[in-house]
């Protein structure tokens, strides 16, 4: 028990990372929203651009209600933007439509982190439904049932493992769409690095994220760890 408090510590400190690179990620966008793209290409624009390029005549680009919404939902082969990008003539809105359209290139050419990530989904929405429960149950229930503890940290491992396999999914989506931005003269000397800059701050929400979430399961180890050895 005597590694409880550091490993707090360690959440403390997430939360605070987490808090930190939102906030610029936030302001990044505010600021390179303001930076209008080359010949004034909307989000929606450049993502159909994007698409034609790549070869993909398949999907749909659509606005979706809210803000930071944007996404790539492979089961129907749609790239969602939020209205502000959909809409937006600005590097911020080239750069997100450009990472989400990345998403829909991966997925054309079987990106095998991709296509590991999606034959996770299911079990991944399984584990996510009822891993707190049987984490609160495990830990009451400890010392009569250890085993339901345990099975609270497979499936939080499940969720863990679907956290880490997304990184190389978003990086490499970030990094198809800056080559992409480059190379179709979308951005300039001056605004390339602005597309940089907010797509690797957005990566880092991925890696904070997933970082925490192998502290609170190392942290769920550490109390079945406890349990046995009371036992």
């Amino acid at each position: 028990m005597n590694g409880i408090p550091f490993i707090w510590i360690i959440f403390i400190g997430f939360m605070l990372l987490s808090w930190a690179v939102s906030a610029s990620l936030k302001n990044k966008f505010k600021r390179y929203s303001k930076i209008p793209t080359v010949g004034g290409l909307t989000g929606k624009e450049v993502a159909e651009k994007m698409l034609r390029e790549n070869g993909i005549s398949d999907v749909t680009v659509i606005s979706t209600a809210g803000r930071l919404t944007d996404n790539y939902n492979p089961v129907n082969k749609t790239v969602n933007l939020s209205a502000d990008v959909y809409n937006g003539n600005s590097i911020a809105a080239a750069a997100v439509a450009a990472h989400e359209c990345g998403h829909a290139v991966q997925h054309a050419t079987a990106y095998r982190w991709l296509n590991m990530r999606s034959a996770l989904v299911p079990v991944v929405s399984f584990a996510s439904n009822w891993v707190q429960w049987v984490l609160l149950a495990g830990i009451l229930l400890l010392d009569r049932f250890p085993h339901l503890l345990l099975f609270g940290i497979i499936l939080f491992a499940i969720t863990t493992l679907f956290s880490f396999i997304t990184l190389p999914v978003e990086i490499n989506a970030s990094m198809r769409a800056v080559a992409w931005l480059d190379n179709a003269g979308i951005t300039t000397y001056d605004t390339l690095p602005m597309a940089k800059s907010a797509l690797r701050t957005a990566a880092y929400t991925y890696v904070i994220a997933a970082l925490s979430s192998l502290a609170t399961l190392l942290y769920y180890v550490m109390i079945f760890l406890g349990g046995n050895r009371r036992s």
